[in-house]
């Protein structure tokens, strides 16, 4: 077998699909662009299917790609297995339309087991295919030449997810020998499919071959127009068998890191070889997602990346590491994988930072769990600690289980483990449920599909005569058209959605033009309304609505504009992450890893604002892809571009490349009103604007929304709104400050009465209920304050109806009667519906049912004998 790093493997993958006449198609971002079905791109074919049901066709449609890849449905398996990963790369070919089974098998026999490429022994090799995809069988023993008794038939070994493309697939497997089965049981692992380190799966190939319908046999699924080939390889299994590791991570891809840890401790690799692997595997996740725009935060794609970082950071304690490190190990990271990755180099510093104060923020928040822990442990002593709680302080607070369990047995309580781990187990099924539709794609329309007369779009024409090619009915071809459906015409002034855009509407002979899409082959489809038929080959006057195109194009060149005083004032590492842009109003999402200031904000809208006050001139140029970015034309990260395209330049401030409409100069587009700044994502923030007409009606709006507050102010013309309103927070900070004295006496006449309310109990404990209604919170705990010195229990009661909620205080004499505030208050929210506690001495709970609350009150003196 060859030595080979792992640059070489990745390189020999490109190159070996090159020759064999594939398009190299680029990996995408993470982060998804333009589509919510996915939280993070997860496969390589997950940023193709456009290509696979038929939206788009691809300019080559052989497909080569590396794909980074993040799933996080089984994070806690990484560690405690050789192969399981959070980030990872997927190498994948696909045929879309053109070669089938037959040269996809014998692409990967090829790459994998030729000495001109991987050079695997194929001695070694096991294949399994679908139960009856006699086809695959038949190819792998009469093409390839298998032995029949190395090919495991399955029915388990069929591709879908949900409607649209699916089909077979056949894997291909390598036997790393009897050092991996220590049991000895050989071929039974593979043919009984038994979990094992010894036959690894290392190529799967789905045969993209049928139409899938959710719920319905596939011996009834129709036969795709399309025949699409999609293959899968492990990157990181694929480096393990070439570089001889025992697992995934004793490669050169993980080792470097590792290597790295152990400066931070005494202990070694060897010696707790799982926390050293769960660091090595989270931070290359944490250093390519922030990389990418994601952020830490409590939901999303934050939660995920936060709760990567402190299951890394518990495994930094389980080696003796107590303070931040792992913002140390991101130069590893990229040491690593730049070779490939050359925009790992953009940032590294930003990476850092946001790691450092996420791992700060991690000792902290472990901090606030220790308290609750032992605040629970107290509260159940000599019992078991819940699993739910035991769950809540691994999953918010990072607590390791064994940490729990060391901490509880400590002090006498044990864990319960059953209910820990149902816990556990039922965040993984939401988990693994959210996720049933990510790869999901649409259903392939066969005469659409197969609809290849070409059609010619002119730009900045707004009425012409043209000649129906095409006629489509719920995706049939049909001669005549009578009430809706689709127009393709041998040319168009139509444009089409794409790229943000919304389409164009109009009129055509005998009805209307509400939308335009496209075609696989790029043809224009316009969706109609007519009252009168059209008929295949008829001519037909089309025409745009002239008005909103032009408002349409305005905002289209703002956003342009827009585009580059982010770069300007927030920084070159903005990307466009999605756009709209209609007659309205246009929206732009960009990668941003924290929300611009005011100033920041003021900034962009003068600068655009004063670009588009120079009228500077808008024009297009055709050009050769490469000389466009050479050029310095900024290309849409993710997206994918012809060998020609079109080069949008603004003066010398604004040059991307662009199949949208534009005005024929900034002036035309009047004026720029940035309207608000929002986050839309982890890492994704969003700015609508507006121009032209829709940001007079916002100036408009904002003037008529100051003169009714003028008016309500009553003010003199003479006055201005800032004066008034500068007056009327001195004369609130002088009633504030009566009112604050008017309610400290009330409140301390309201102790007195309190106080001469007290009943004392058959202990001789003094006993005191005070009930308020809808105070705040602030008044409850000052309340409890002057209280609690003066009896022994206290029960401080707010009733916000349908809700209540109880402060109960306990005296050193009463915890010795045997009283604990943590229970009499978890009793009080039990009978009202809720729950709660805390410590013996102090302790807060809330009920939902206050209709309960007098039996709960008499409940409670039941107990303490009043």
């Amino acid at each position: 077998m060859k030595q080979l790093t792992s640059s070489q493997v990745r390189t020999m993958f490109l190159d070996y699909f090159k020759s064999k006449n594939h398009m190299i198609e680029p990996g995408a971002s993470l982060v998804p662009i333009n589509d919510d079905t996915l939280l993070w791109i997860n496969s390589g074919v997950a940023a193709l299917k456009k290509y696979f049901d038929g939206r788009v066709k691809p300019m080559n449609p052989r497909i080569a790609n590396v794909q980074k890849s993040i799933r996080t449905n089984d994070i806690d398996n990484v560690g405690y297995t050789a192969r399981h990963h959070t980030f990872f790369e997927m190498l994948g070919n696909f045929s879309i339309g053109d070669y089938f089974k037959e040269d996809a098998i014998q692409f990967g026999y090829e790459f994998l087991f030729s000495p001109n490429w991987i050079g695997l022994d194929a001695q070694h090799m096991y294949v399994s295919v679908h139960t009856e995809d006699h086809e695959a069988y038949r190819i792998w023993t009469e093409v390839i030449g298998i032995d029949p008794k190395r090919i495991l038939k399955t029915d388990d070994n069929f591709w879908q997810i949900g409607d649209g493309p699916c089909g077979p697939n056949s894997e291909i497997f390598y036997d790393r020998g009897p050092k991996y089965d220590p049991e000895n049981l050989g071929e039974r692992l593979f043919f009984e499919e038994l979990e094992n380190d010894r036959y690894i799966e290392v190529w799967n190939i789905v045969f993209s071959q049928y139409d899938g319908k959710e719920g319905v046999d596939f011996h009834e699924f129709k036969e795709l127009p399309q025949k699409n080939i999609d293959t899968g390889m492990g990157f990181e299994r694929l480096v393990s068998i070439v570089q001889g590791g025992e697992t995934n991570f004793d490669t050169d891809l993980f080792l470097p890191i590792i290597t790295e840890t152990e400066t931070f401790t005494q202990i070694k690799y060897h010696e707790k070889e799982m926390a050293f692997r769960v660091i090595a595997d989270h931070i290359r996740t944490l250093v390519f997602a922030l990389n990418d725009g994601a952020l830490f935060s409590n939901e999303g794609r934050g939660y995920v990346l936060r709760r990567l970082l402190r299951r890394a950071a518990r495994y930094g304690r389980v080696l003796d590491i107590n303070e931040p490190f792992l913002y140390k190990l991101v130069d590893s990271v990229i040491e690593v994988m730049h070779d490939f990755y050359t925009d790992l180099d953009n940032r590294p510093e930003d990476i850092k930072k946001l790691i450092l104060n996420e791992e700060k923020r991690f000792i902290k928040t472990l901090q606030e769990g220790e308290k609750l822990l032992l605040s629970a442990i107290e509260s159940q002593e000599g019992v078991v600690l819940p699993g739910d709680v035991a769950f809540k302080l691994y999953d918010t607070y990072g607590f390791p289980i064994e940490l729990t369990q060391e901490m509880a047995q400590e002090r006498g309580v044990s864990v319960d483990l059953e209910g820990f781990d149902q816990a556990l187990e039922a965040q993984k099924e939401r988990a693994r449920g959210s996720r049933q539709k990510i790869e999901s794609m649409g259903s392939q329309q066969e005469d659409i599909l197969n609809f290849k007369v070409p059609s010619q779009f002119l730009y900045d024409t707004f009425e012409v005569e043209a000649t129906i090619t095409g006629l489509f009915v719920e995706g049939h071809a049909v001669e005549t058209l009578h009430d809706k459906g689709l127009v393709a015409l041998d040319q168009t002034p139509f444009y089409a959605e794409s790229g943000g855009q919304v389409s164009d509407i109009g009129s055509i002979s005998g009805g209307h033009i509400v939308g335009v899409s496209k075609a696989n082959a790029g043809q224009h489809l316009h969706h109609v309304e007519v009252s009168e038929p059209l008929h295949l080959g008829d001519t037909v006057h089309v025409c745009v609505d002239t008005n909103r195109r032009i408002l349409i194009r305005k905002n289209h060149s703002c956003v342009h504009l827009l585009h580059s005083a982010l770069h300007e004032f927030v920084g070159e590492h903005v990307n466009q992450a999605g756009s709209y842009v209609d007659d309205q109003y246009f929206r732009f999402d960009f990668t941003h890893f924290e929300r611009l200031t005011p100033q920041t904000l003021k900034n962009i809208e003068r600068r655009v604002n004063e670009w588009i006050a120079q009228s500077l001139p808008i024009h297009t140029d055709i050009m050769n892809v490469e000389e466009a970015k050479a050029s310095g034309a900024i290309a849409l990260f993710g997206d994918t571009y012809g060998d020609v395209v079109r080069v949008v330049s603004m003066g010398d401030v604004s040059k991307e490349l662009c199949g949208g409409t534009h005005a024929l100069s900034t002036g035309e587009i009047g004026v720029f009103k940035l309207v608000s700044e929002e986050s839309v994502g982890s890492g994704v923030r969003r700015i609508v604007g507006k121009t032209s007409l829709g940001a007079y009606e916002t100036f408009k709006k904002a003037e008529q929304e100051i003169e009714l507050i003028r008016e309500d102010l009553k003010l003199v013309s003479q006055k201005s709104i800032i004066e008034r309103i500068e007056e009327m927070r001195i004369e609130k900070q002088s009633l504030q400050e009566k009112y604050d004295l008017l309610l400290k006496d009330a409140l301390h006449a309201k102790i007195q009465t309190w106080l001469n309310d007290v009943n004392v109990s058959k202990e001789g404990l003094n006993v005191l209920w005070v009930q308020e209604y809808n105070a705040d919170k602030e008044l409850m705990n000052e309340i409890v304050d002057k209280l609690r010195d003066h009896v022994d229990l206290l029960f401080a009661v707010n009733v916000n109806e349908p809700n209540v909620s109880f402060m109960v205080s306990v005296s050193p004499k009463g915890i010795e009667s045997g009283y604990k505030a943590g229970d009499l208050a978890k009793e009080l929210a039990q009978a009202t519906g809720g729950n709660g506690g805390g410590r013996p001495n102090f302790a807060q709970s809330g009920g939902k049912n206050v209709s309960n609350l007098n039996a709960a009150q008499s409940q409670i003196y039941g107990k303490i004998g009043i």
